[in-house]
């Protein structure tokens, strides 16, 4: 195996550009079909991950997850009991960019993007036990059936699409949690909030509005600071972002 190479020396070859501008394709993309139903599925996948987001937050502060919704308007509602809340509330967005990025790190590979549809359709299933609304029990089996659809025709066929799949859903994820931070906290204020929940427990003089700030530059600069990674662990690996 070939250690990383953090001096980034041959960065970027043929492959890593090609991948670079198939992330700048999907966005434009993204942002062409922003008001359009083609992309509610995987809006509702994003805010899927956001609530899941604030359950597994809950689960590793030894809280106790009740129940997910996800909602067709693209809203949600975690339901917890007990848990550290300085934790789980801002767990929700950061948490969504976090996956958003790991998903297009994964899609560097083919195995790792293997690893990642199958923890993504793992994470589902579970979900399925916590759902509260057909929304999100919709949700959760639709795209199950639809990962393992795309699964099936990598192993069986010659159709090569997993990892742009996985890649178009780590950039919607990306693109959607950093929008839905400055959407949901900064552009209006919303009294039922996860900032305006946190500000309230924190002592601070910050409101709702300026922890959507501090939580938007948090998730930008997350999302920036995760490319380099892409660069680091392909160097060496001459399949990386090699689509076939």
């Amino acid at each position: 195996m070939v250690d990383p190479n953090w001096e980034l020396k041959n960065c970027c070859n043929h492959d890593q550009k090609s991948f670079l501008i198939t992330i700048g394709v999907y966005s434009v993309v993204i942002g062409v079909l922003w008001r359009t139903f083609l992309l509610t599925p995987f809006k509702l996948i994003t805010v899927f991950l956001h609530e899941a987001s604030h359950a597994i937050a809950c689960k590793f502060t030894c809280g106790e997850v009740l129940g997910m919704q996800v909602h067709a308007n693209e809203g949600g509602v975690t339901t917890t009991r007990g848990g550290v809340y300085w934790l789980i509330l801002p767990a929700g967005y950061l948490g969504s960019s976090f996956w958003g990025m790991a998903l297009i790190l994964a899609s560097t590979h083919l195995l790792t993007a293997q690893i990642a549809s199958g923890c993504l359709i793992i994470a589902l299933i579970v979900a399925l036990f916590f759902a509260k609304n057909w929304t999100l029990r919709g949700l959760c089996i639709g795209f199950i059936i639809f990962i393992a659809v795309i699964w099936a025709l990598q192993r069986m066929t010659g159709v090569r699409i997993l990892r742009y799949v996985i890649l178009f859903i780590g950039v919607m994820n990306s693109l959607f949690s950093v929008y839905d931070i400055y959407d949901d906290l900064i552009s209006r204020r919303v009294n039922t909030s996860d900032a305006e929940k946190f500000a309230e427990l924190c002592t601070c003089p910050c409101n709702g509005v300026a922890w959507g700030v501090i939580w938007f530059v948090l998730a930008l600069n997350m999302e920036v600071n995760f490319f380099p990674f892409i660069f680091v662990f392909s160097e060496g690996h001459h399949s990386c972002c090699r689509f076939q």
